[in-house]
């Protein structure tokens, strides 16, 4: 495994005394995706991957009340609050987004992000045309998503949503357990698409964030992914993108190490107790 301290729970009992990593999963996904980054960031940084709500080994939301982002975000808040220092979010996709929302609650306990192509639906709406039709066109696929879960279709709605990111009979290339794993998360979907879309925080919100964000996005990555970067690159005030070459949306699942890479140097050089940690190989990467 790793040198660095990896937690893939939901929560710590007891926030760790290193500068803390905490990096956040995309949809589907869980804590694990983030075992090539905790073996990167060495032993002087402690890495909290937690599983999301309905993913890995976390149950699905509770249903108490509408889903928000806010709701997603509680648990990473609680490990910012308790943590000794201000903490780096790492996020991927929907994962990004939930990183987003907690630098929003707690932005001075925030030392930096890494955000590698949130899916934030709700900016396409200030994307001019060219987001209103991206917009149209996920509307649909998510829309197509709901009515198979309504019937009972789990298994063609996780089909369908590992296909949008990567291409037709892509699922039929999957590990059975990995399509298991889908297969249990899917129901979870809905409620992530309508919070991303209805999230209150508006996009000038993230003006006022005093933090520098390295904006990530693979180089084959969709066009309503590219869209959503500029639209956060340009509200952003200390935002510097970079592209990860060879890459598209699942880079850090695709392409881990050069992704981890990446991160791994950006974090070293926000953290100012890591000066002297040796840059990891960064070969496979190019600015946007």
């Amino acid at each position: 495994m790793s040198n660095a301290t990896v937690t893939l729970l939901p929560r710590l009992q007891k926030a760790p005394a290193k500068p803390l990593v905490i990096a956040l999963h995309c949809s589907g996904a869980s804590g694990s995706e983030w075992r090539q980054l905790g073996q990167d960031l060495g032993p002087r940084l402690a890495l909290v991957a937690p599983d999301l709500i309905g993913s890995g080994a976390n149950a699905h939301w509770s249903g108490a009340h509408a889903f928000a982002l806010t709701d997603e975000a509680a648990a990473v808040v609680d490990i910012i609050d308790r943590a000794s220092a201000p903490v780096h979010l790492v996020g991927h996709s929907y994962g990004a987004c939930v990183a987003m929302r907690a630098a929003y609650e707690r932005p001075t306990k925030v030392a930096s992000m890494v955000l590698y192509e949130p899916v934030a639906w709700r900016y396409l709406t200030i994307a001019g045309e060219d987001g209103a039709l991206e917009l149209a066109k996920i509307n649909r696929v998510f829309a197509e998503i709901r009515r198979l879960l309504l019937v009972g279709a789990q298994r063609s709605a996780a089909k369908r949503f590992y296909e949008l990111w990567n291409g037709a009979r892509a699922w039929s290339s999957m590990r059975p357990e990995v399509q298991a794993e889908l297969i249990r998360y899917i129901p979870k979907l809905p409620l992530e698409f309508a919070a991303t879309m209805t999230e209150r925080v508006p996009l000038h919100a993230y003006r006022r964030l005093n933090v520098p964000v390295l904006l990530l996005q693979g180089e084959h990555a969709p066009t309503v992914t590219r869209l959503i970067a500029g639209q956060l690159a340009k509200a952003m005030r200390f935002a510097s993108p970079q592209t990860v070459y060879g890459a598209g949306h699942l880079g850090p699942l695709t392409h881990a190490a050069a992704v981890s890479a990446i991160m791994t140097d950006w974090i070293a050089r926000m953290e100012p107790t890591l000066a002297e940690i040796e840059p990891a190989s960064t070969l496979n990467t190019r600015v946007a």
